[in-house]
């Protein structure tokens, strides 16, 4: 991994940098690329050293699996068994911000490391540009969670990359700030159903209209898909949520009629709530207040991928 005395480099997306990261991932380094959703940090999956290094960078759990992100279905099914719900989903949502959680191929190629040793793989097709250039030019599936330190709060912006990981990574391809704001939605076909192991910006309602299947949460605490540590994207700093008013000693995340150092949208938006969710908590971190304090975000749509991030930021 990169020498922690040496400051990361941030390149603008270009096919130069996009070069230059093929090389380094050939080599076993990951490399910070944006995705709609949040900046990931790719290695080669199939590289099991490479992608220990993910684990290193971040400081990852290595019982929690990464998403592995590839350019289309044709790809996705040369890694895990897809049914016709699966590929009904993949067709309605593929590319985009929809992670499905499928049984392995038996002749998959991804490291046991990047799947937690589990018999399921979770795979993803981004829309960004920079990511889909970045998997044509590698020709390699790349497993990608989150640009971040484990536990901390995810990237929108290169910036937020180098809060925590500058030093510990080669290279971040810049691309400006990313779209959607969360992380994709986890779900996975189980018993004539359509369980949402991680709620994100492809809400229930859409699950169930695109499939026509019953909808639900996951059950249980087992781990089986990435994002569903209890303790996860938190700002080093205690969370107050609900919060109808701020105190002197509190950096204040507003949303709708509720003003705050920091607004997640002054009009109600969910869509914009969400894009500005990880930035707003960032500028809480870096804030000289004590504590943070976040007024309350109704749970309907993306609402609930937005309150089950504050949750876990508030643990």
């Amino acid at each position: 991994m990169a020498d922690a005395s040496k400051s990361t480099i941030v390149r603008p997306f270009d096919s130069q940098t996009i070069t230059d990261a093929k090389t380094l991932i050939a080599a076993g380094e990951p490399v910070a690329v944006p995705t709609e959703t949040v900046y990931g940090l790719a290695a080669d999956a199939r590289n099991g050293a490479a992608v220990a290094r993910i684990y290193a960078a971040k400081g990852r759990p290595d019982f929690n699996p990464l998403i592995v992100h590839v350019p289309d279905l044709a790809a996705a099914e040369r890694l895990g068994v897809f049914g016709v719900v699966e590929r009904a989903l993949a067709a309605h949502f593929w590319p985009g911000p929809l992670t499905l959680v499928v049984p392995r191929a038996v002749d998959c190629p991804v490291a046991s490391i990047a799947t937690a040793g589990l018999d399921t793989i979770a795979l993803r097709v981004p829309g960004h540009r920079a990511m889909q250039a970045l998997l044509a030019e590698t020709g390699a599936p790349l497993a990608a969670p989150s640009a971040n330190a484990s536990g901390g709060v995810s990237p929108t912006k290169a910036a937020h990359v180098l809060a925590t990981l500058d030093g510990r990574i080669a290279l971040v391809i810049d691309d400006g700030p990313t779209t959607a704001g969360v992380e994709s939605t986890i779900a996975r076909v189980t018993d004539g159903a359509v369980e949402v192991m991680r709620p994100g910006p492809v809400t229930a309602d859409m699950l169930a209209a695109a499939c026509g299947l019953a909808v639900s949460g996951v059950t249980g605490s087992q781990i089986v898909a990435p994002g569903m540590l209890a303790s996860h994207y938190a700002p080093g700093k205690p969370v107050r949520l609900g919060a109808a008013d701020f105190a002197d000693d509190e950096y204040g995340i507003g949303f709708g009629v509720v003003a705050g150092d920091y607004s997640l949208s002054v009009a109600g938006d969910l869509t914009e709530a969400a894009a500005r969710l990880f930035d707003a908590l960032h500028a809480g971190a870096a804030s000289a207040k004590a504590r943070i304090a976040v007024a309350a975000v109704p749970s309907n749509g993306l609402g609930a991928a937005i309150n089950d991030r504050l949750a876990r930021a508030a643990v």
